[in-house]
């Protein structure tokens, strides 16, 4: 579990691709404090596996699907990349839920400064696109922001000052992919609301129950 709050941008130092997966090698320092293999660390908002660290770096496997769903794989030696550790269960919730399991990517379309802020327009699949609502929450490239505009093709967000000099967002260039996790929620209660087979929330059962 994640807040998409960066602590720190990493470095690519190394990625090595298998048949299918890759291993990503990443120079860090600040998301190395108390970490352990097997512990989880989000990179461009992707949650992936310790396997391996050193005293500035650590290592971890990305298996195909991960390489499918995510821009990962766009990544080379010192490309630079959002790191954050799992949450704390002591810790602020300073963002929203994120589980670093990404829905897919979107593409950055423009940035328009505006006063001290950055408005980036994100083009968006539409699959992905039904579960963005105007004032929600959206991770981008493990970055929780909230979403400021929404039209049938793209939203858009509001960076400010702060975000864009903690993340590697405002680095990025129109046409450039970005790994996009929708709100966790919207996605439940799609699932838990869909008529099926073994029941679930219909016009008929909310009528029969009053609703309607």
């Amino acid at each position: 579990m994640f807040t998409g709050i960066i602590e720190e941008i990493g470095t690519v130092r190394r990625i090595e691709h298998g048949a299918k997966g890759a291993r990503l090698t990443i120079q860090a320092k600040t998301v190395l404090e108390d970490t352990r293999i097997g512990d989880s660390i989000a990179t461009n908002g992707v949650c992936l596996t310790v396997v391996s660290m050193t005293g500035d770096s650590f290592s971890a496997d990305v298996m195909a699907e991960s390489l499918r769903r995510s821009s990962l794989g766009t990544l080379q030696g010192g490309s630079p990349v959002n790191l954050e550790r799992a949450m704390a269960a002591n810790g602020r919730f300073g963002g929203h839920i994120v589980s670093g399991h990404i829905d897919g990517t979107g593409t950055i379309a423009s940035q328009k400064r505006e006063d001290n802020a950055v408005w980036v327009k994100i083009k968006t699949p539409a699959p992905l696109l039904r579960y963005i609502v105007e004032k929600g929450s959206i991770a981008i490239d493990g970055v929780s922001l909230t979403v400021a505009a929404v039209t049938d093709t793209d939203f858009s967000v509001s960076i400010i000052p702060h975000t864009g000099a903690q993340t590697i967002l405002l680095g990025k260039k129109p046409g450039d992919p970005v790994n996009l996790e929708c709100d966790v929620i919207g996605k439940y209660v799609e699932k838990l609301t869909a008529p099926h087979k073994t029941g679930g929330i219909s016009t008929n059962f909310l009528a029969e129950n009053g609703f309607l």
